[in-house]
């Protein structure tokens, strides 16, 4: 007959962490439920876990060859009451091994604000105000009435969880009474209802960094929703809208700005007062310049994250005017004529 050392497949000095990890092995193969499960067998594990798991009947079993010292071989099995839920807490994603709430961290929340071009080109500090959900301010999130507290839950004694018995088994699943908290609340908060949480809303000062682009989001930690059961908080995130120029366009970290110029300062070249945001420049059009060309200002485009700026693009625009002078006419007749 076969001892119990050989039963669970582990030496005579193995320590009781070896003797668990076995057993568990063991019984996961041929639990009755399982699939290809040998309740025979699973019974002979379960009797010799029963005595080798016990010092007392283990040290009865080396000594004599049975747990009782009555002599014989081995010993019957004696069934303790044994929790599936640490068995097979794997199968059961570790739910059923739960021990009162569980934290949960706060829900993201995204925000929005609208910046001018200048200031998003400069940087700024904005106002932000969120709608979240907080602890309440008349029970401090217990949910209890103030004055009162949460009670340990009579169902599970504060475990969270409840066992029911399937003759020699037990299977562990949230307390319904609870709802897997471990505590109850006998008399509800009233401006919450019980809840522990209300709908507030909460102004936050952004700091938005020069050059910041059209709906880039800024991420603020900590400032989401609250968490539950000590949980952390959520993250605050601020899409920025950045509105339009009058002036530029972006292109990156570039800006082009239409700059007019005439035909003449065009053809022979001229210099020309060019708007940046840092104020104008003048810029020297080279002769024989054709309309669209553009000149490029280094480092008076936008600021970059990195640091630096990009370059200011001047695109020439040629302007013709609606009416001119009689000279001006006589001269662009001659010029016609001149160039056939």
């Amino acid at each position: 007959m076969a001892t119990l050392y050989e039963t669970l497949g582990v030496p005579k000095n193995a320590s009781a962490d070896e003797i668990k990890k076995a057993y568990r092995k063991l019984a996961r193969e041929h639990h009755p439920d399982a699939s290809g499960g040998d309740e025979a067998r699973f019974k002979e594990i379960q009797g010799a876990y029963d005595v080798l798991s016990d010092p007392e009947k283990r040290q009865q079993y080396d000594a004599f060859g049975t747990a009782n010292g009555s002599g014989g071989g081995q010993a019957g099995p004696q069934f303790a009451d044994f929790d599936l839920s640490d068995l097979f807490g794997g199968i059961f994603g570790g739910a059923a091994r739960q021990r009162g709430p569980v934290p949960e961290r706060g829900a993201d929340v995204e925000a929005h604000t609208t910046l001018s071009f200048e200031d998003a080109l400069q940087g700024a500090e904005v106002r932000v105000p969120v709608e979240l959900e907080t602890a309440c301010r008349s029970c401090g999130g217990t949910g209890a009435e103030p004055g009162t507290a949460p009670t340990v839950c009579p169902q599970c004694a504060g475990r969270g969880v409840t066992s029911d018995s399937h003759g020699l088994f037990a299977l562990s699943h949230p307390c319904p009474r609870c709802r897997g908290n471990g505590t109850v609340v006998e008399h509800p908060c009233k401006t919450c209802r019980g809840s522990g949480h209300e709908r507030t809303t909460k102004t936050f000062n952004v700091k938005i960094r020069p050059g910041i682009k059209d709906r880039a989001r800024i991420r603020v930690a900590g400032k989401g929703e609250a968490g539950r059961n000590g949980g952390p908080s959520g993250d605050l995130f601020v899409v920025v809208h950045v509105q339009p120029s009058q002036v530029y366009t972006r292109r990156g970290d570039d800006l082009i700005v239409d700059v007019p110029v005439a035909y003449a300062d065009a053809a022979l070249g001229a210099s020309i007062d060019v708007p940046t945001p840092d104020g104008p420049i003048s810029l020297k059009v080279p002769a024989g310049s054709q309309p669209g060309k553009l000149l490029k200002v280094k480092g008076r485009g936008a600021p970059k994250p990195s640091g630096g700026k990009g370059d200011l693009l001047a695109r020439l625009k040629l302007t013709v005017p609606e009416k001119i002078s009689k000279q001006e006419r006589k001269l662009l007749e001659e010029l016609r004529k001149v160039s056939g």
